[in-house]
Parts: C-alpha cells; structure tokens; sequence
C-alpha cells in the first residue's frame, strides 16, 4: 500500500508508529464513527468536522500493523458470501456511510470555524491538540523537544483533559510538517486566541511579524473618512499600525513649540490610538479575516510631560487643540474627540471651567454659529490603593474633571476580562465578576443626586485587577488587560493597557463607525446612538434591580453600548431618527415664555400591532441635545441655571385623543419655570420613570406594553422647559434655536414578526407639525 511505501522509505529511526486516515461521507450523510474507532486495537477516532456543504470528515489514527483491522471490515461488506443473521451485507451502516478514504493532511485535523491559513510559510499561533500515547501518558515534552527542532516556537502553557493535552505552537504550516512523526501525536489543530501575555514575551522580531500580518489585511481608511482625535499625550505615528491612518498633518500639540510625538513614559496617547482605530489588538492578531477601515486618526497633543499646565487652563488648552486640528484639516467635518485624560480631583458634579469649556465647544461656541461637536470624555480612574475595597471605593470616587461635561459623553468601565492564564498568576483571582463594573471606574453615586447629570453615560471595555490569595494585594496584570499599539526603544511594538481611558477610546472607535455608515448624522444623532444602543448586563441588573435605578444610572449609565443595535435595523427591531430643531422661547409684552414644540407622528405599523394584541412590545426613545452652560457660581437656581435650555418628550397615551394630549403638554398644562410638574404623565410602563429621565441634555428610557396599547400611542411630543436664555434675557440669547435628535426604536422579541417593512413603507408619510404654545 501507499502508507506502507512511505513508512519504508523513512530514515532508520523515524519509522511512524501509525498513519491518519481521513474518512469522507456523501453531502447529508452521516459516518458510522462509532465503528470507525477500535480501542482494543489502538484505532482512534481523533477528530470530526462538517463543512458548509454538510459533508462529514472523520480524521482516524491507525496504529501500524492495525491497518488490517479496519480495512478488514470493509472486505467483509464487499465479500458477497458473508451477510449478517438477517441477510445484510456485513458491516453495511459503516461501509455506506463512507463516499472516500485517504491519507489525511494536516487540513484534516483542521477542526476551527475559522478558515486554515492560506500561506504555507507565514507562522501563526495554533492550538495543537495532542493525543494520550498509549506507551505514555505525558506526550508534551516528547512534542516539544521534536518541534523545537525545527524552529517551531512552543508556549509554556498545558492545558490537561482525560484524553488530550493541549499547547500553543507558533510556526508555519510548513514547520509543523517539518516535525518528525507529526501525526502519531495530534489529534486536532485549531486557530489559538493567544493571550496578552504570550503577545508581551515575545521578541520584538516576532511582535513585528504579527503587525506585518495584520497589515496584509488591513485596508486603509479613505482619505475623507471620519476621523477619531486624540486629546491626550500626543501619538507616535511611525508605528506600522497607525501610520496608514494618521497623516502627519494631523498630528499636532495645543502649543505649535510642542513635539506631537508621545513622550509619556506609558505611551499613553499611542495606546488609546490603537484601541481607537482596531479595537482590543489581541482580537485582529487572533483573526485571519480581511479587514477594511472606515475611519482615520488625529491627534493633538494636549498634555505635554516637558511642561505642566495649570488646571485652570486647561479648558483654553482644549478649545485651541479643537481649532487647530479644525484648522489643519479644514475638509474633515465627521470627528470624534476622545478626551482621555482627566485632572486629579472629582467636583461632586460641579462645573468647572474646563468641563463649561467642553459643553461650550460641544454646542457650537459662545457665539452658537459654530459647527456642533461630538465630545468623549473618560470618567476618569479610582485610586490604585483603595481598589482592595472593590467595589464600594468605586462608590466614594467621583467622575473626574472634567468628565461632569453636561454635553459630553462621558465613559465609565466594565469588564468581561476573568481569566488570568498566567502562570505567575496561578493562584490569583479576578477582582471583578463578567460584566460588571471595572475596578477602575469612578461613578457619580456620591454627587448631588438631584441637580446634575446621570454619569457615565456609557460603560466599555476598561479591563480587571486581580487580587492575591490573601485578599491584600490587588495588582494590574496583563491577561485583564487591552493589547494595544506601543514603540519602545528596544523594538517593541505591543503593550497592555486599561481603565476608563481605554473604554473612552474603544467608545471613540464606536461612535466613527456609526459615522462612517450614517454621514449626513448630526453629532446629537451619534451621541444619542451610542446611548439608545447601550444595554445593562444580567450582572448590573442583578446588583442594582428596579428599586436602585438611579443607583444603577450614576454607576453604569446606560449600560454597554451595541454597534450592531446602533447600525441596524431588523425585521422585529426597527429604529427611526428624526433630527429637527425648535425655538424654545419667545418674547410677548415685557414677559419671555416658551414657544415652540414639536409633535412627532411616528409611522407605526397599527394594523401589525392590533394583530399582535397581547404581545409585550418595546418603545425606546432617546432625546439628544446640547444646552449652551453658564458656569458662574451664583447658586444655579431658577434664575441661575446651568444650563441655556430644556428639552422633554412625552408620548401620547393609547386613551387620550390628539386635542388632550395636545392639552397635557402645552403651556396651560404646566406651570411656567418648573421642570417637574403634574401634567398627568402615566409612569407605570417606562423602565426609569419621569424623575430619571429629565437629567442632564441626553433623555432615554423604554416604554414596554402590549402591542394594542401602542397601536393608538405613536405621536411624540419635544418641547422646551426652562433655562438661562429665558431667565436671562438681558444676554440677548432667549430667541436662539435649539436643534435636537429624536430617536425612536419599536421592537418585540417574536421573531416572526415583521415590524421594519410596513414602517419602512410608512416613512414618507410621516407627519410633522409645529405647535405654537404661545
């Protein structure tokens, strides 16, 4: 036979002890695996894989001498003079099961959704999945002293189950060839997720040929994509990953006499530039799938380790970065800015000079004929020595300046990071349980709970700690970490990184693909995107139920945001996003009083939702808008106010008609300078109720109810509550207009229902009117 042939002409020594057989079925058909497999003869069946075309592979090993046996079953079916006790050929499920038998390839024991590597001579990592010898039980070290010897890099790491032991191997497909008797230990091969340490210990040479890897798939962004802008330590942007997305007349400093280059000794900028444009690294180096970027770098250097700023400055430092990047790169109007950086002090919610700043630049400047902006700001990070008291020094902590910014959305950190696979870590343990709140995150728990904004808005991806057996000592290690960009001295082009300046990032990366797919949005859309996605983990509603909403709000915001959710609509899941603007007072004899308001008809598909009758349908809306500030420290009262403006939405009751609705919401329904007031508004079926969903100038909750309820219920009602404008009116500001984002998601968790095509089919006919209050 060929095996025979093969095994013979083998060098004295290195006679395999088997050969692996691949066993191939007919499209539909199943193999007969359990007669496949021998124990008593050493034939082992070692993997099993159905391809897309639903043809079922069988790798088995055959241990030398024991071909007979199996083939031996298959001259029985074929021998027409031996039938079973009924009359059957023998051994007939077995031999019609199998359409084709070969020698099997290393593709064979290619057992992972993803695709085999392309390229014979490009090393990855992979899983090998090693036998149990019947000769000997530990076949690692025989597996590593042979694959070793043809260069074949092999990870510390074992992992032991009762029939097979497991390794990461770094090579080509060619090396793993190269190794002597390959196939009399592997069973399966299967792509390896390496962990961030494994990335760290490598030498820079191989760091470099994961990056060069990656750039092979990696197509660059366009010229006029939307752009995330660094507000941070500046970036290097001669590493290979971000040059293709950084011009170099984008990268600047706030003060031109600054490099824009990252002299952090943390790299600091570098890092969130990475996260900002791919992500968590580990997750592109683990892939193999072509990758094409819809979005750029920018970057303008706001802290400078060569020269200190005063706190107080640093609202004047922001706005002349903001300039001088809207300068440089005039053409670009699509821009994210992630402010990751934070002072060393929590204000309680306080306005700031540098937080009014960023609500000032966010809502177009004090003149107001400025383009709007989109703002991120981290919440900024708990102190390293009190995280052994997780999490109720989260609690004591205060969002950071300033991340109290009315208008910017400010990100706080989660973490799905729990497992430490570091052998220096063995006996250590993650500090924070999946999905739940970052060790690293500050929250706005401790803060006046009545008058300023819910924070964060949002959670990411921040990463873990972990803790020592003895509870004492609580430590960042690289497995609870983000891999992320980095230039060192001696070459290396990797590190790990965390906290709320990476979830900033990573929400920064979000907020530009949003933009990147929906271009004409208002800044006010994106924001209230990112929001209207975000979802709370089992875990978050499990630690703070429906009596600890504001609880929940001031630790985790809105939860964690979906780009999927925020790009797209579904059959049972349709998203509408109406942007529009108002003029919310007006002037009549000596006295100033709202004006407008805007009654939105939405295109609910009514005959859909009657037909459902008792089905629990959800109605989520989201109010996104950004108030001018006034910071003085004069009380913030009526008079006052922070805030230039008010926006609200209500929505029409299934019993009420358009007149009484019209009625509940106008100005006789209120009274005039009160935010909250008895317009008879039903809470029953909203998740956070009027009194949470009036803070800040970003508004969200959900509605659930049957869907017969909201057949009659889809007109929604923006109007205007008061602000400094009117209070004010010798500032001259009272007749400005107001723009602002509705969006609108109905959704049912039936699958068989279509709610997308009769409200797509509805759009046109959508009304809206403009109501005078006066």
């Amino acid at each position: 036979m060929e095996v025979a042939s093969r095994a013979a002409a083998l060098p004295a020594g290195t006679t395999p002890a088997g050969v692996v057989l691949e066993f191939e079925s007919d499209p539909g058909f199943e193999l007969r695996l359990q007669s496949l497999e021998s124990r008593g003869n050493d034939i082992e069946l070692l993997s099993v894989t159905i391809d897309a075309n639903n043809v079922t592979r069988a790798a088995v090993f055959v241990p030398d001498g024991k071909m007979g046996v199996l083939f031996g079953k298959l001259r029985d079916y074929a021998d027409t003079t031996k039938h079973t006790k009924k009359g059957r050929p023998c051994n007939q499920k077995l031999a019609e099961s199998i359409s084709h038998i070969g020698i099997a390839v290393l593709r064979t024991l290619w057992t992972d959704s993803k695709t085999f590597p392309a390229a014979r001579d490009a090393a990855c990592w992979w899983e090998i999945w090693l036998r149990i010898l019947p000769v000997s039980e530990d076949v690692v070290p025989d597996f590593c002293s042979r694959a070793r010897l043809v260069g074949v890099m092999i990870s510390e790491r074992v992992l032991k189950f009762p029939d097979r032991r497991v390794v990461l191997a770094h090579g080509s497909v060619d090396q793993l060839l190269a190794i002597e008797n390959l196939f009399d230990l592997i069973a399966e091969l299967r792509s390896a997720s390496i962990p961030n340490n494994e990335f760290l210990a490598l030498p820079p040479r191989v760091q470099a040929e994961f990056v060069d890897e990656a750039l092979a798939r990696i197509e660059p962004p366009p010229l006029d994509a939307p752009a995330v802008c660094h507000l941070d330590t500046g970036v290097n942007r001669t590493h290979p990953l971000l040059s293709l997305a950084l011009a170099e007349e984008h990268h600047l400093a706030a003060d031109p006499s600054w490099s824009p280059a990252d002299r952090h000794p943390d790299q600091h900028g570098t890092g969130m530039a990475g996260l900002a444009l791919y992500g968590c690294l580990s997750e592109l180096f683990n892939d193999t799938k072509p990758i094409r970027l819809m979005h750029r770098l920018e970057s303008v250097k706001l802290l400078s380790v060569d020269r200190n700023n005063h706190p107080d400055l640093y609202g004047e430092i922001t706005s002349q970065a903001v300039s001088r990047i809207e300068i440089n790169a005039w053409q670009r109007h699509r821009r994210v800015f992630a402010l990751t950086i934070t002072a060393d002090e929590q204000r309680e919610g306080i306005p700031t000079s540098w937080s009014a700043a960023i609500d000032q630049i966010c809502a177009g400047g004090e003149k107001g004929d400025q383009p709007r902006r989109l703002i991120l700001a981290a919440a900024g990070n708990t102190l390293k020595e009190g995280r052994r008291d997780y999490p109720d020094h989260n609690i004591l902590q205060g969002i950071e300046d300033p991340a109290q910014a009315w208008n910017a959305i400010t990100v706080g950190a989660y973490t799905e990071k729990t497992t430490i696979q570091s052998l220096d870590y063995r006996d250590w343990h993650p500090l924070a349980d999946r999905g739940q709140l970052s060790p690293a995150s500050r929250t706005s728990q401790i803060w006046d709970q009545k008058r300023w904004p819910v924070k964060p808005d949002i959670v990411m991806e921040g990463g873990n700690s972990a803790i020592d057996p003895s509870g004492t000592t609580v430590a960042d290690i690289d497995d609870l970490l983000l891999l992320t960009t980095r230039q060192s001295a001696e070459g290396a082009l990797l590190a790990t990184t965390g906290e709320t300046s990476a979830a900033t990032a990573l929400a920064a990366r979000y907020a530009a693909i949003i933009w990147a797919h929906y271009p004409s949005l208002w800044p006010e859309s994106v924001r209230g995107l990112l929001i209207h996605s975000a979802r709370w983990t089992p875990v978050m509603l499990q630690e703070f139920p429906d009596g600890f909403r504001e609880v929940r709000l001031r630790a985790y915001g809105y939860g964690v945001p979906d780009l999927e959710t925020a790009l797209r609509s579904a059959g049972n899941s349709a998203t509408q996003i109406i942007e529009d603007c108002l003029q919310p007072f007006d002037k009549g004899g000596r006295e100033f009083r709202t004006k407008d308001m805007r009654l939105h008809r939405l295109p609910w598909p009514s005959a859909v939702l009657e037909q459902l009758g008792d089905t629990q349908v959800r109605m989520r809306i989201t109010l996104s808008y950004f108030i001018e500030p006034s910071p003085g420290q004069r009380g913030w009262n009526d008079t006052y106010r922070y805030r230039s403006h008010g926006l609200r939405f209500d929505v029409k009751r299934p019993l009420d008609t358009d007149d009484e609705f019209l009625q509940k919401v106008t100005k006789s329904a209120w009274s005039e300078g009160q935010d909250r007031v008895n317009r008879g508004k039903d809470d029953r079926n909203w998740t956070l109720k009027e009194n949470l969903q009036k803070k800040g100038s970003i508004h969200s909750d959900v509605w659930t109810g049957t869907a017969a309820e909201l057949a009659s219920a889809g007109v929604i009602a923006v109007f205007p509550v008061t602000g400094w404008w009117k209070e004010r009116p010798h500032l001259n500001r009272w007749d400005r207009t107001a723009r602002y984002s509705l969006i609108v998601t109905l959704e049912t968790d039936r699958t068989d229902v279509d709610l997308y095509t009769p409200i797509k089919n509805q759009i046109d006919l959508q009304i809206e009117t403009t109501i005078n209050t006066d």
